[in-house]
């Protein structure tokens, strides 16, 4: 048994690998869909990795090895980060793993060196870019640990397994808490991948740029790694809100097969509605001036907070 826990865990954990490129073709879709455009085919993501993968790699003379080593250790932490939320099951040996605090921690080791990257070179578009994500980053990241801190409290860890089992075992409960917590993560979510109305991933404008701009000197398997990192980031998103809040088909044990199919026909839909809703609002919505972001974060962590107050007073008060 342990060997097929052991087994599981490393199918998860390539599905990320192998299904986010998926997802954003999926996303892409809907969006040209819903904009009366034929859109690119649904797996355009894949072509461009190819594509990328077999161009020749180019390195600007004044890079430095960070400028190399870079798209692999954000690729790894972001695979890593993804790889700790519990996808199909409960029980694996990276349960305990799972932990929101490892979680924000991969994902920042990843940021850091990213911007790095975007530094290192010296342009003026990559130190841009690298200054705009740290402060989108440093005012998501705390309304991020306190909207799944509001869960945390509920199950008393802040493993993120234990958390699903808890939801699981309570069942569904309409609580004002969650409320807040899951539209300061959906918040969170829009701004940490890149989304719109905080950025545009198709945009071509270098002044409203933000994680674009950190890769403007990378080509070939380089750029490709960044951009199947920023795949695998969405990804990891909508699995972390998609079964926290609604854990409904994970399976807890691997003895029964049978619900295994049912597992994955759930994450399935409930990533394709995820997509569905991020996709209408970034159809509704146009993004918005630079110096307005930190109010739209600022709003994420106020609900956070409120999420977290009203779980103290209506609950633990009680």
């Amino acid at each position: 048994m342990t060997t097929l826990n052991w087994t599981f865990a490393i199918i998860q954990a390539m599905i990320y690998i192998v299904c986010a490129p998926l997802l954003v073709g999926w996303v892409r879709k809907l969006r040209a869909y819903l904009q009366n455009r034929r859109g690119a085919p649904l797996l355009q993501p894949y072509r461009d990795l190819r594509k990328w993968f077999i161009k020749e790699t180019r390195v600007a003379h004044t890079a430095s090895p960070i400028f190399t080593i870079a798209p692999v250790i954000v690729f790894m932490t972001t695979w890593l980060a993804a790889s700790t939320i519990p996808l199909l099951t409960l029980n694996t040996p990276t349960t305990a793993l799972a932990d929101l605090i490892v979680l924000v921690g991969l994902l920042a080791l990843g940021r850091f060196f990213l911007a790095l990257a975007g530094m290192d070179i010296g342009t003026a578009f990559g130190g841009m870019g690298a200054s705009r994500e740290m402060l989108i980053a440093a005012l998501a990241e705390p309304a991020m640990l306190i909207a799944v801190f509001t869960l945390a409290m509920s199950a008393h860890s802040t493993n993120l397994t234990q958390i699903i089992d808890y939801q699981l075992g309570s069942g569904f409960v309409l609580r004002p808490s969650y409320l807040f917590a899951l539209s300061a993560l959906g918040l969170v979510a829009m701004a940490e991948a890149g989304r719109i109305p905080v950025d545009n991933p198709t945009t071509h404008l270098e002044l409203t740029m933000v994680h674009e701009a950190m890769l403007l000197e990378y080509s070939g398997r380089h750029l490709a790694l960044m951009e199947w990192a920023a795949h695998i980031k969405l990804m990891l998103y909508g699995v972390l809100i998609a079964n926290i809040f609604f854990p409904w088909g994970i399976t807890t044990t691997l003895e029964q097969w049978s619900t295994l199919p049912i597992a994955i026909l759930a994450v399935v839909l409930k990533l394709m509605l995820l997509a569905l809703i991020m996709v209408i609002a970034e159809t509704v919505l146009a993004k918005m001036r630079l110096f307005r972001v930190p109010g739209f974060l600022n709003l994420a962590l106020l609900l956070a907070l409120l999420g977290l107050l009203s779980h103290v007073m209506l609950e633990v008060g009680v």
